[in-house]
């Protein structure tokens, strides 16, 4: 049984990515390019984003800490720590309106 402690990696990915020229850090909780379902924690400083694109598979998307906007096309979605989305199956973006960390969930396409 896998465990890890999600505050503690929020922690540390929000110090790295404000140290980080991006303003992003992320880290792989479970999953990888041999399973189905992918887990990722995504930290994000102040003012970063990531680029429109697209989503590989079904997707949500929790909010750990701060504040993150998610734009789909004409939609879009302001979220703070507790709120979950499902991704759109459309071209996204992702941008932390404050330093944030998300939990992202994909289940790839086969």
């Amino acid at each position: 049984m896998q465990h890890e402690s999600l505050t503690t990696l929020v922690s540390q990915h929000l110090e790295t990515a404000s140290k980080a020229s991006s303003g992003r850090s992320a880290h792989t909780v479970y999953g990888g390019h041999e399973h189905a379902l992918r887990q990722t924690v995504i930290a994000l400083r102040a003012g970063s984003q990531l680029d429109e694109h697209q989503n590989p598979g079904e997707a949500t998307l929790q909010v750990l800490h701060g504040h993150v906007t998610l734009k789909a096309g004409a939609d879009t979605w302001s979220g703070s720590p507790g709120d979950l989305v499902t991704i759109p199956d459309a071209r996204h973006s992702l941008e932390a309106v404050e330093d944030s960390a998300v939990l992202l969930t994909v289940a790839v396409r086969g």
